[in-house]
């Protein structure tokens, strides 16, 4: 087995490993050079996304209406451009 040198290191590691980690990742400048660009190609724009959801059923409900009322015209256009080709 070891000895207390062993269990000192052991201690140290684990103390230090999470403390240098959370200095290190917790540096603005790291979040806005690795973390912003990446989310910026993973996330829509701000502006795209829809900021107040709906709550009430009725209005989940027209919503919903609303997004098949697009996906059909989306749909039947895609259609005549077929048929036009």
């Amino acid at each position: 087995m070891g000895g207390p040198n062993l269990e000192i290191f052991k201690f140290a590691v684990y103390l230090f490993v999470p403390i240098v980690s959370l200095v290190y990742f917790g540096d603005p400048a790291w979040y806005q050079g690795h973390v912003l660009p990446y989310r910026d190609k993973l996330f829509p724009p701000l502006e795209k996304t829809v900021r107040d959801l709906p709550f009430e059923q009725h209005r989940v409900r027209e919503e919903l209406e609303r997004i098949k009322n697009e996906r059909l015209e989306r749909r039947d256009a895609r259609e005549r451009e077929a048929q036009k080709s």
